[in-house]
């Protein structure tokens, strides 16, 4: 189906592209137009704002990426000599990214707490619960000694309750903070010493666009993802001036809905409005992304799909086109009858059980 994504591509390659754009005025001075006729001066202009556009956004990358980032001068990645830690890699995201970078001859570590099913050699499961630094302590030694340090740590692990603020249980809300947040640290203070050390490696961190709104149903959600993006801008700086090393690269990911287990029965409208503004993300779109700024050894902020860059301004907005864009999204009710399917505790399931058995006898 077409949506604003598509859209964008297409634009971005033509309308918006310095090179297409560029043959404009060239065009008109072919046909015998003046060098001073208007038709050459507008379509001039035009071009020198979209050349000015993306060399700022060149300029940006090599700013925040170094000169020895540029293609011409940067030594391709050598995959085979990569460790590839990935936190929650049994499902969803990164179940797929694991699989992708395996077939690939990529050593992959997987964390989770359920193990990852592949019958691929090159992955290596620990089971570990990410929220618990005893638990990532103990792992990391085992992965250390028996695969060896990771370069690579994708920060992937995520929980979501769904439920109203009033309705959260205290074990669900240290649930969400301990395996969207906390875990980030634990593993970041397991594995990112010796990424400084050896001045090289790259983090990734998986946040989501509801770090840069909130909606009903997702006050914790939101709070935990928010936590970490602003936890990844602190780490970006401390690396480049508190600890010398701006070679290790950081990659923080801020998508809308993905289609995976996580999210699998939250509501979504079908509407054409919908569907063509906020698209919703297929696990592949999220991985390519992924895996070509791990490619390109850049430090990146990605939003997927493009509506998501609205979020960064939506706050300077007047609130009654914030208001709206919530009421044109259906944000505050897609929760509605969410059930949860991932990452459900023990205790969860003896409430279940016993709401069952009550009615039963009721």
């Amino acid at each position: 189906m077409i949506d604003v994504d598509m859209v964008v591509g297409v634009l971005s390659r033509t309308a918006f592209s310095p090179f297409f754009t560029g043959f404009v005025p060239l065009f008109y001075l072919a046909q015998g137009h003046s060098v001073k006729s208007s038709s050459v001066w507008y379509s001039f202009l035009y071009w020198a704002a979209i050349f000015a556009f993306w060399s700022l956004k060149w300029l940006s990358k090599v700013y925040r990426n170094g000169i020895s980032s540029l293609p011409l001068l940067r030594k391709p990645l050598d995959w085979s000599e990569q460790v590839v830690l990935i936190t929650g890699g049994s499902s969803g995201v990164g179940e797929l990214l694991a699989n992708t970078l395996a077939f690939r001859h990529v050593t992959v570590v997987v964390l989770d707490i359920k193990p990852i099913v592949t019958d691929n050699s090159n992955i290596t499961f620990y089971k570990c619960d990410v929220s618990k630094w005893d638990e990532v302590e103990a792992v990391a030694k085992k992965v250390i000694e028996e695969v060896g340090h990771p370069t690579i740590l994708i920060n992937n692990a995520g929980v979501v309750q769904g439920k109203l603020i009033l309705d959260l249980k205290p074990q669900d809300i240290m649930q969400t903070f301990g395996v969207n947040t906390m875990a980030h640290f634990w593993t970041l203070k397991a594995f990112l010493p010796k990424m400084i050390e050896r001045k090289s490696g790259h983090i990734v961190t998986v946040a989501s666009v509801m770090g840069l709104v909130g909606s009903a149903q997702m006050t914790d959600y939101s709070a935990s993802k928010a936590a970490i993006t602003n936890m990844h801008e602190s780490l970006r700086y401390e690396l480049d001036n508190r600890y010398g090393v701006p070679q290790v690269r950081t990659t923080i990911l801020c998508p809308g809905h993905i289609h995976t287990p996580l999210f699998s029965t939250m509501s979504v409208p079908q509407n054409f409005f919908y569907r063509f503004f906020v698209p919703s993300l297929s696990p592949l779109t999220v991985v390519k992304a992924i895996i070509q700024a791990l490619d390109a050894q850049e430090s990146r902020t990605i939003y997927l799909p493009f509506y998501t860059n609205s979020a960064v301004l939506m706050k300077t907005f007047p609130s009654f086109v914030r208001d709206l864009a919530q009421k044109l999204t259906y944000a505050d009710f897609m929760m509605q009858g969410f059930r949860k399917v991932t990452a459900i505790r023990q205790d969860e399931v003896e409430s279940v059980a016993q709401a069952a058995a009550q009615k039963k006898w009721n």
